[in-house]
């Protein structure tokens, strides 16, 4: 369905509970808190099932909207949910059941009873922003965390995905006088000492392939230690790479507990498709930006990946 439909499918439904993806991001949070807002603003019933990886970072914008312990809900939407094995574990109960998906990702699986796609977007925030236009519901307390999910999906509009209609969105959620300097310095331009020390040693650790033009960085449980980082200070570490110059692709190889390896994937999206780097290893996302997870080791992550991105760049036709 369109936007304008989701939005009717909305406005006839009530008692939601309204689900996030594991490893949450800025879309993915701010998408689930700026609809759950719109909803209340209608008089619906409206939760956010809890997120336990969402960061400090991003988890405030959830305070006051998480579901109560017991609650059932009569309608559950995904927002920024590519596929169902997406959703964080206490999500799982909710496989098969879920009646609206909201999504921008073209590896979209259509896994809900009714999808609202667009895959031209940069976020999934820009839809929430049309889909509650058409509901007749935005104040600041919607705008502050949809502008979030615009900015963080778009890199504060520097990723080659954004579009006008990226720009149209911002600008119309800052007319709702958000503190819009406040959300940029806080998520783009305020780093701890410990993410500084972990991005040096990033460069120290990386490694580049096909003339300087492929960076890798393997960040292991140790780099990591060594930096005395948190969670919370690999917020968003996958852009870090593509700041270097020469480079055009990159993949951040982050380890977690359990010997599973997590990959990011940036390309410049006219040479090398990032969804079809990361599809041979089981994951999807966008052409420019792609995730995958890899068991194993961070060396035998990094040779998995570096693998999949030189098949890639063989192909004559990356479209």
């Amino acid at each position: 369905m369109d936007y304008r439909e989701a939005a009717a499918f909305l406005a006839a439904h009530d008692n939601y509970l309204i689900l996030t993806h594991k490893r949450p991001d800025g879309d993915t949070i701010g998408c689930a808190a700026g609809l759950c807002r719109a909803l209340r603003r209608l008089g619906k019933t409206a939760h956010v099932l809890l997120n336990e990886d969402a960061t400090a970072l991003l988890g405030g914008y959830l305070d006051g909207l998480t579901a109560p312990e017991g609650f059932t809900p009569d309608t559950v939407v995904s927002t920024d949910v590519a596929t169902e094995n997406l959703l964080p574990d206490n999500a799982l109960a909710w496989k098969g059941r879920i009646d609206l998906a909201i999504d921008h990702h073209p590896s979209q699986e259509f896994f809900a009873k009714e999808t609202c796609l667009e895959a031209d977007k940069a976020a999934c925030g820009e839809i929430i922003w049309k889909i509650c236009g058409e509901l007749g519901t935005m104040d600041g307390e919607i705008a502050t965390p949809l502008y979030v999910a615009i900015a963080t999906d778009c890199g504060c509009f520097v990723y080659a995905n954004t579009t006008p209609h990226t720009h149209r969105a911002a600008a119309a959620l800052m007319e709702q006088g958000i503190d819009f300097q406040a959300l940029n310095k806080r998520h783009f331009r305020t780093k701890s000492v410990a993410r500084m020390k972990l991005e040096s040693l990033i460069v120290e650790h990386m490694h580049l392939y096909h003339q300087g033009t492929v960076a890798v960085a393997p960040i292991s449980l140790e780099l990591i230690a060594q930096a005395g980082a948190t969670s919370e200070d690999t917020d968003d570490i996958a852009a870090f790479l593509g700041q270097l110059k020469g480079v055009l692709h990159t993949a951040t190889i982050r380890e977690h507990q359990g010997g599973e390896c997590r990959i990011s994937v940036r390309t410049k999206a006219d040479e090398l498709n990032a969804t079809r780097v990361c599809a041979r290893l089981g994951g999807g996302g966008h052409k420019a930006a792609s995730g995958c997870t890899v068991k194993g080791t961070v060396a035998e992550a990094e040779a998995a990946i570096l693998a999949a991105i030189d098949d890639q760049l063989s192909q004559p036709n990356q479209d």
